[in-house]
């Protein structure tokens, strides 16, 4: 019976890996309980290549993108201006800039109503949750990689986010 378990679960195995590769997905996880002490927990995870799209685009403002099409000439020197005069061209660049881990839509608190995680300002521990990015209904909370103080929030509640975009910079 042992046997035919094995081959049994390196068959259910060999079909998570296919059901990975049709469908494009990164990750399946799976458990199955055979019996009250008796059970599989199955991971089955693919590398994903790096993102095509440069981090800064996911949050550059609004109203920025519409400009250059109506008048590029004029729109693109007001365009740059703030920028240049609030922080560094790149957040991602910085040294203590916080990146998503994933695609996904960001949450600045626990649920709707209740407080920020965090603030402008706002000292945090190492491992404290920072946001949540939620992706397909999943809500993965985004540790602080260091103790230190939140010096800038460059997302906003229900802001889309794309795999290596800045979230947060920490000094």
């Amino acid at each position: 019976m042992t046997k035919n378990t094995h081959e049994a679960d390196v068959a259910f195995i060999q079909a998570l890996a296919e059901l990975l590769n049709e469908n494009d997905l990164t990750e399946l996880q799976v458990k199955r309980e055979y019996g009250e002490d008796d059970s599989l927990n199955v991971r089955v995870s693919r590398k994903t290549p790096a993102p095509i799209m440069a981090p800064q685009q996911m949050y550059s403002p609004g109203p920025a993108p519409a400009a250059p099409a109506a008048s590029a000439p004029a729109a693109a020197p007001a365009a740059s201006a703030p920028a240049n005069d609030s922080a560094p061209a790149d957040p991602a660049s910085h040294p203590g800039a916080v990146t998503s881990p994933m695609v996904g839509t960001v949450h600045m608190q626990a649920e709707p109503g209740a407080p920020a995680f965090i603030t402008v300002g706002a000292a945090v521990s190492e491992g404290d949750t920072l946001l949540i990015v939620e992706a397909m209904k999943t809500m993965n909370h985004i540790p602080a990689p260091r103790a230190g103080t939140v010096k800038r929030i460059l997302v906003g509640d229900g802001d889309a986010v794309e795999f290596g975009a800045p979230l947060v910079i920490i000094e």
